[in-house]
């Protein structure tokens, strides 16, 4: 805040090994500015001053900080660039008002002198390909210097998660008017071993064992084998993407997967096995557009065949979808990703939205539609602010209801403080959940560090999560009832009411890999929801 402060004396002794010497800089701080008025002139055709001065960022009155001056000039920068101007040269013209002690800036944006990239350098990949890495790169040797193109670019490459540390630099050409580019990386174990494991006082144990590599032989392809085990849920699924199928920018990938569910053991198991093949491509330079055919068998097996010879059990959800169904479905998803980095975003935001349909072959019909949006803030010295949400929706065609694992069951990382399929539909009369057609979950979350240097990687969250999941098919919706026997049976339980969960989640990017701690405590619910008050999840990199 101080804009007239200034140097009066320097003094020099020399240190008593007489080999160095000690500099004393006598600084008078002179009295605190505010900002004044702020402007923009400008002698582009294609820029109006009065728009940029929306770029600028400064408010009239606020305590001078010369911070904020350089940041109104990337600002600028960053406008013109959007505009077609890649050379700009932005001057801060200063004037201040010694009485009023106010600084008034006048922000001049020219056209600047015209640099062409003369060469790119990368180094610190050891294990990655250069073609990897260049493929990303918005800018290319030849090509006009653009500092947009260039931010994106390293916004890119870090994008691709290979890297600990992404930097770029610029150093003179041959000539006045060349420029080289050095780009520096540092490679990071793309390999990770994990292990995940959940606890509560109702629930069971969980395990799940992964291996991922996101970066196989340094070519940047993905490959997963993933084996999960819990007393209700056994998963086995391998899959495979190349994200430049063809040396193009188009994905391409496969996945083959088989899966045993069994919520309550004495209910009812649920087996999948199924193969999938999807393609991606971009649509613009921030978004991306994913195909995807999948084909399924799906068997429900009643673990105590009498249970559905009861006629009154016998129109239950669990009983109606017993048997074996092939689902044959095609589907889509559209991306936009406008967030500063997506391992560790601190500002932006993301939005998914997907659709599959069921009934292209199969013995199943149906209409699903997901969407999910997260926007990331900083709101205070490392504090950041993350607010999302989660929504989706299935109907069947065709006369078809909604069978039982074609609904959406969620819990445990999906919604915090709820076990796995805690949340939601129930028959209370098997004690099972029946997962609901639709589904709604929002996210409150502030992240913040706990005074440890950055390099620990160690940071905690506040957070909150609310929605709801419910809404069964009339068929499904089974009213209390009392048999002539006089058993009384209480049928389901299908409410859309608001649950709500708060708590805590740390984060340890520790040197055998990611460890999560989730402590989470429920303020709204009902009565036949399972809830979960820790979840501990861990793994290693290789």
């Amino acid at each position: 805040g101080y804009a007239d402060f200034r140097v009066t004396s320097a003094v020099a002794e020399l240190t008593p090994d007489r080999k160095d010497f000690f500099i004393t800089f006598t600084v008078e701080e002179g009295e605190e500015y505010n900002f004044g008025e702020i402007s923009v002139e400008t002698s582009l055709e294609k820029l109006d001053a009065e728009r940029l001065e929306n770029f600028v960022g400064i408010q009239e009155g606020a305590l001078f900080n010369a911070e904020q001056i350089e940041n109104a000039e990337d600002s600028l920068t960053f406008a013109a660039g959007v505009a077609g101007y890649a050379f700009v040269d932005i001057r801060p013209r200063i004037s201040r008002n010694r009485v009023d002690r106010t600084v008034d800036i006048t922000f001049q944006v020219n056209e600047g002198p015209r640099v062409y990239i003369e060469r790119i350098n990368i180094g610190g990949n050891t294990r990655t390909l250069d073609q990897i890495i260049r493929r990303e790169m918005r800018i290319a040797e030849g090509d006009a210097f653009n500092r947009i193109l260039l931010d994106r670019s390293e916004q890119r490459v870090r994008s691709l998660g290979f890297f600990g540390q992404v930097e770029v630099t610029e150093e003179p050409g041959t000539t006045p008017d060349r420029s080289i580019v050095n780009l520096s990386v540092e490679e990071r174990s793309t390999g990770t071993f994990s292990v995940g494991v959940g606890f509560s006082s109702i629930d069971n144990f969980i395990a799940d064992v992964s291996i991922q590599e996101r970066n196989l032989l340094g070519r940047g392809q993905f490959l997963r084998f993933r084996v999960s085990a819990s007393s209700r849920r056994q998963q086995i699924d391998l899959r495979f993407t190349e994200p430049y199928f063809l040396d193009r920018n188009l994905a391409a990938g496969f996945e083959l997967f088989s899966i045993r569910t069994n919520f309550r053991e004495s209910s009812f198991d649920n087996f999948t096995n199924g193969v999938g093949i999807n393609a991606g491509f971009p649509i613009s330079e921030y978004g991306r557009m994913g195909l995807r055919y999948t084909f399924r068998l799906d068997d429900i097996d009643i673990d105590n065949d009498i249970l559905c010879e009861n006629e009154l059990n016998a129109r239950t959800s669990l009983c109606r979808s017993a048997g074996q169904r092939t689902t044959s479905s095609i589907g889509y998803s559209v991306s936009y990703d406008f967030r500063n980095d997506p391992i560790r975003p601190s500002r932006g935001w993301r939005w998914v939205w997907s659709q599959d349909l069921a009934g292209v072959g199969g013995d199943v019909n149906y209409v699903r539609t997901e969407t999910s949006i997260s926007y990331f803030k900083p709101i205070w010295k490392g504090l950041i602010a993350n607010v999302r949400g989660n929504a989706g929706y299935i109907e069947g065609w065709a006369g078809r209801d909604v069978r039982l694992n074609d609904r959406f069951f969620r819990g445990a990382t999906s919604f915090r403080g709820f076990r796995v399929a805690g949340v939601g539909p129930r028959d209370l009369d098997l004690d099972d959940p029946i997962g609901g057609k639709l589904y709604a979950i929002g996210t409150a979350e502030v992240f913040f560090p706990l005074g440890l240097p950055e390099e620990f990687g160690v940071r905690a969250g506040l957070f909150s999560d609310f929605g709801t999941v419910g809404l069964l098919d009339p068929r499904d919706r089974l009213d209390p009832f009392t048999s002539q026997d006089g058993i009384e049976f209480e049928g389901t339980r299908d409410d859309l009411s608001l649950r709500v969960t708060a708590g805590v989640s740390v984060s340890w990017d520790s040197p055998f890999g990611p460890i999560r701690l989730d402590f989470a405590e429920v303020f709204a619910r009902e009565d036949y929801d399972r809830t979960e008050g820790f979840r501990f999840s861990a793994g290693t990199s290789f």
